[in-house]
């Protein structure tokens, strides 16, 4: 009897570790936060695998991924990039999702005296710089640009805009008073509230929604995690760092 537990216990621990998996999750900067604190919880009830975390502006994942890179599962902040991702092949087009929502704001810096009202407001000459996400392939720089050109200021304000790689970096800047303000996610802003404040939010012409999916080369068990972040403690964790629901 006991040697037959033993052989029990030793097979499932064999199949424990051939069913282990290094899971690479390619995911925009502005998920940093709320996808690493779901990975930690993914991990304490899946100790045999191990979520790897690359983070970046979705059009630098997505020129990762073209150039070989290896990845699991794609979350991007845009549904263009994916339509990118879906194109080029590199995702498996009926595992994406649309999985959160966000909004667009403009930021100043807690000890700044500005306080602009309206894009108009950028226009002033007491704005000099303002950090912008590259829109050539950061979706929040081309959400700006976007918007921007709609009320036809992008060309008045383009002499001000300091480019950046990532979201992240447009809120370290105005952060640490590098930049006047910048253009960032709300859920950005929210994770620094004692360095920066939302002087307005930015209406879009869409919403601005964020898909994942699974990539074509993924591995085997990478749908547990794929499947995890859409329970409803990690939809509650995306949700506690600013998110809301697409609608």
């Amino acid at each position: 009897m006991k040697k037959h537990l033993i052989a029990t216990t030793l097979l499932a621990s064999l199949f424990t570790l051939a069913s282990a998996e290094e899971i690479m999750v390619s995911a925009a900067a502005s998920l940093t936060n709320a996808f690493t604190d779901i990975a930690k919880n993914y991990e304490k009830e899946h100790p045999e695998d191990k979520i790897m975390l690359n983070f970046a502006g979705s059009g630098a994942l997505l020129q990762q991924m073209e150039n070989g890179a290896p990845v699991d599962i794609f979350a991007s902040a845009d549904q263009v990039t994916m339509d990118k991702a879906i194109e080029k092949k590199l995702v498996k087009a009926d595992t994406r999702k649309t999985f959160v929502q966000n909004t667009l704001v403009l930021i100043v810096s807690t000890d700044s005296k500005l306080d602009p009202k309206n894009l108009e407001d950028l226009t002033k000459t007491d704005v000099t710089k303002i950090a912008l996400a590259n829109p050539a392939s950061v979706p929040v720089g081309r959400y700006t640009k976007s918007v921007l050109e709609a009320a036809k200021l992008w060309q008045t304000l383009e002499p001000k805009f300091i480019e950046t790689e990532s979201v992240r970096q447009s809120l370290a800047y105005v952060a640490q008073n590098e930049t006047d303000t910048g253009f960032v996610y709300g859920t950005d802003a929210a994770i620094l509230k004692k360095e920066v404040r939302v002087a307005f939010t930015v209406p879009t012409e869409q919403p601005i929604t964020y898909p994942i999916a699974l990539t074509t080369d993924s591995k085997k068990g990478s749908d547990r995690f794929y499947d995890y972040i859409f329970n409803a403690d990690s939809q509650k964790i995306l949700e506690d760092y600013g998110f809301t629901k697409p609608e």
